[in-house]
């Protein structure tokens, strides 16, 4: 760290360290008086070798170091899914309006990409400072009309996509059944066309999916019905998700509550972060 920059830290003094004496450099922090607020941020910037600067001043806000060493709020993103492909550049996908998650200068986004007259596949790109880091294409190549329209990511490890399936098409080995043998729902299930989520955990570093589960409602017949995801958030240990549910809405064993009214049925749903269980399961009106 030079003198330049401590200056600049300090905005309006200029410090010459290299011309104090050690004895004078005492005398300085004895006449600063330092606050208790200001010995509690000493202590904090010891390890980064800063204890010095609050000698020389007090002014120091706590604000810019408690930002820096604070663990991040995770946030997220759920919304309309747009198109882009692997070649857009970041601010061409920016500019879309779609779903995604910034910290610093790390972007991630999430849409689909129309690879046909009548199929989409999803989408999940990375950029650093503006250069592509990685984009996802293979999460699920089939005719199920995919698309991802949500993300929850705290800046960290811990990194969740939401994604749509129309219905079960093809191989496991090309969709998403194969990050999600192991969750809470394991495929789209009975029947098709009607559209449910998929939700993925997911490396922010690779893009690789890490575990998945398919989320849907459930028909009297067993088939699925259609469930959206409206919203995400991270407890610190577990996910929990809003969404719309379409006639009904499953209990936490999978089971189909009983729900007078008309669709949709507004539900929450707390997922292990591993998301093979789900914790709890309720729905407005619904038993």
């Amino acid at each position: 760290m030079n003198q330049r920059f401590l200056s600049a830290l300090l905005g309006q003094r200029q410090l010459n360290l290299s011309s104090k004496q050690p004895h004078q450099l005492r005398s300085d922090l004895n006449a600063s008086a330092p606050s208790q607020q200001t010995r509690q941020l000493s202590t904090k910037l010891t390890a980064l070798g800063l204890t010095t600067l609050l000698g020389a001043s007090s002014s120091i806000g706590l604000a810019g170091v408690t930002a820096q060493t604070a663990q991040a709020a995770p946030v997220a993103s759920v919304g309309r899914a747009v198109a882009f492909t692997c070649t857009d550049s970041q601010a061409t996908i920016k500019a879309k309006g779609g779903p995604s998650v910034t910290f610093g200068t790390t972007s991630i986004y999430i849409g689909y990409q129309q690879v046909s007259s009548i199929n989409k596949n999803p989408r999940l790109v990375r950029f650093d400072n503006g250069q592509r880091t990685w984009c996802k294409t293979d999460y699920e190549v089939t005719n199920d009309d995919g698309t991802g329209y949500g993300l929850i990511w705290d800046g960290g490890s811990v990194l969740y996509g939401v994604f749509s399936s129309t219905g079960t098409q093809g191989y496991s080995s090309q969709d998403f059944r194969r990050f999600a043998t192991s969750g809470w729902l394991t495929s789209y299930g009975k029947g098709g066309s009607r559209k449910v989520a998929v939700l993925a955990r997911i490396n922010p570093s690779t893009g690789t999916v890490a575990n998945a589960t398919f989320l849907s409602g459930m028909l009297t017949s067993g088939d699925s019905n259609s469930l959206t995801v409206t919203g995400l958030a991270w407890t610190g240990s577990s996910l929990v998700v809003k969404a719309n549910s379409w006639f009904a809405p499953r209990r936490s064993d999978r089971s189909r509550m009983n729900c007078p009214g008309s669709s949709p049925f507004v539900q929450t749903i707390t997922f292990a972060a591993s998301l093979s269980s789900a914790l709890q399961s309720t729905a407005v009106g619904c038993q």
